[in-house]
């Protein structure tokens, strides 16, 4: 009995490697006290939504093929509104501005109001095979919310990182938080 209990273990051990290996990491998420979901749905809900890419996430390789080759993988991992994730800036200029800036290997003392407002980003060095990213959502010159993530990447293509949009954007657009006004009866 106790051996098959030790084989059964070690046989769920092995199969839960293969899922270890696919998992992103997603660390800790700020929201701004002015951040709701509402809003974010309202904005983007059968929209075009910017989406802003600050470094390179694989040096060797020519930022416009990373670019084109993230954007499909985007899309598919997309939140729950019927946005369609784009480069270019909006014609007129949506107001507020809303967008989503993804900075690749950001320093670490890197805040995030100050890309909100347009201050060029300061990077560290990526490590080779690793995808590491630094979300931030936008409205105007603020961030509303914010994140890292990482997983392990061989290219843009690789399906870790589909995988990773999927886990990081309920969190950086999360149906959770809601203005602070709403949660207080004695605020409404």
């Amino acid at each position: 009995m106790r051996q098959l209990r030790r084989l059964v273990l070690a046989v769920l051990a092995l199969l839960a490697l293969p899922v270890a290996g696919f998992a992103a990491v997603i660390g800790g998420a700020y929201h701004a006290p002015q951040y709701d979901y509402r809003e974010f749905f309202a904005a983007t809900d059968g929209k075009y939504f910017q989406v802003v890419l600050d470094g390179n996430p694989f040096p060797g390789m020519d930022p416009a093929t990373v670019a084109r080759d993230l954007l499909p993988l985007m899309q598919a991992a997309k939140p729950r509104p019927a946005l369609r994730f784009v480069y270019d800036k909006p014609s007129p200029p949506p107001s507020p501005d809303y967008r989503l800036v993804l900075v690749f290997d950001p320093a670490l003392n890197l805040n995030a109001d100050p890309v909100c407002a347009g201050q060029p980003a300061r990077f560290r060095p990526g490590t080779p095979g690793r995808f590491y990213v630094y979300a931030i959502y936008c409205r105007n010159d603020r961030a509303l919310s914010q994140t890292t993530a990482w997983t392990d990447a061989t290219g843009p293509t690789d399906p870790r990182i589909e995988r990773l949009f999927r886990e990081l954007f309920p969190v950086i657009f999360s149906e959770q938080q809601n203005r602070y006004a709403f949660n207080d009866p004695m605020l409404r």
